[in-house]
């Protein structure tokens, strides 16, 4: 089976092209600018195409040369503070993009699966499940449920996987997430200050991964959420993270989201219900506790 990943400099692209390899498929890796994975052993398992997703006739040209089986669009705009201060690029990459992918997918492939997030609520409720209201309230939040809602035109058989705070062990070139940002501050030393009344269910990056492969080997259709089993704030989580590494947390500031001047608001309470995943997936995902020690093991 022939697999083709948007977005797949990102730290999710990343860890899925990996375990999609390891488990005998076909990787079309595509993103903005040079491959960052390179991975090498792989022979005609793995391929490469640089591809802008906003660019119509650049996603038909690679899709009609590969033609895959699969296709997993996890390219996106997910900055929330850029999104709102540059609306319109957000669109053209959240919306525009996900229309061009989507339609060379229902031309030349089987199966869509569409990468969301949990900002497409707008965190009044908390625990989230697949069938919830979707009420965003940021401009990227926004984008996402537009994307969704061009999802689940599609003319082939999709899944949307909505996710939830990914975080996990970087690869190449891929941006800091809350746990290396906390890790790398506390270790030179430097003062944080972390939100304490904003609750998620944070991803081990790896579990979602291992997620949208279930999926891909169910040809499992319709939303899932796809995330971790622990509410937490992210205070929580940067303490814990202390803990594991002997860091200071006197170190760390309790502080209300109210600190921070932020283009973008952010849901007060996400966190996602994960039965459905559970039930027809066989997913179960990780503690944050086992999360972070396997994300560090070894250093």
């Amino acid at each position: 089976m022939k697999i083709l990943i948007t977005g797949a400099n990102g730290l999710l692209g990343q860890h899925l092209t990996h375990l999609l390899l390891q488990k005998g498929y076909t990787v079309i890796a595509t993103g903005k600018g040079d491959d960052r994975l390179r991975p090498e052993g792989w022979g005609d398992k793995y391929a490469w195409h640089t591809l802008d997703i906003t660019d119509s006739i650049d996603v038909q040209t690679v899709m009609s040369a590969e033609l895959p089986d699969v296709v997993v669009h996890a390219a996106a705009m997910t900055q929330v503070d850029e999104c709102e201060l540059h609306a319109e690029q957000c669109e053209r990459i959240n919306v525009t993009g996900t229309s061009h992918v989507l339609v060379d997918a229902e031309i030349y492939s089987k199966h869509f699966i569409y990468v969301s997030t949990d900002f497409v609520f707008d965190g009044e409720q908390g625990n989230y499940k697949e069938e919830d209201d979707l009420k965003p309230v940021s401009y990227y939040g926004f984008t996402k449920m537009q994307a969704e809602a061009i999802a689940e035109t599609s003319t082939i058989p999709f899944a949307i996987v909505r996710t939830c705070l990914v975080y996990g062990n970087t690869l190449v070139g891929t941006r800091s997430n809350i746990i290396t940002w906390v890790k790398n501050s506390l270790e030179q030393n430097k003062p944080i200050k972390v939100v304490a009344d904003q609750w998620r269910t944070p991803t081990y990056v790896e579990d979602l991964a291992k997620g949208i492969m279930l999926i891909i080997e169910k040809k499992a259709t319709g939303i899932y959420h796809i995330a971790g089993k622990d509410l937490l704030t992210p205070y929580d989580m940067a303490m814990q993270t202390a803990s594991l590494f002997g860091l200071d947390k006197s170190r760390i500031e309790k502080v209300d989201a109210a600190t921070f001047t932020q283009p973008g608001r952010r849901p007060p309470k996400t966190g996602f219900v994960i039965e459905k995943a559970r039930q027809e997936l066989g997913y179960e995902p990780l503690t944050f506790e086992e999360g972070l020690k396997k994300m560090f093991a070894g250093s």
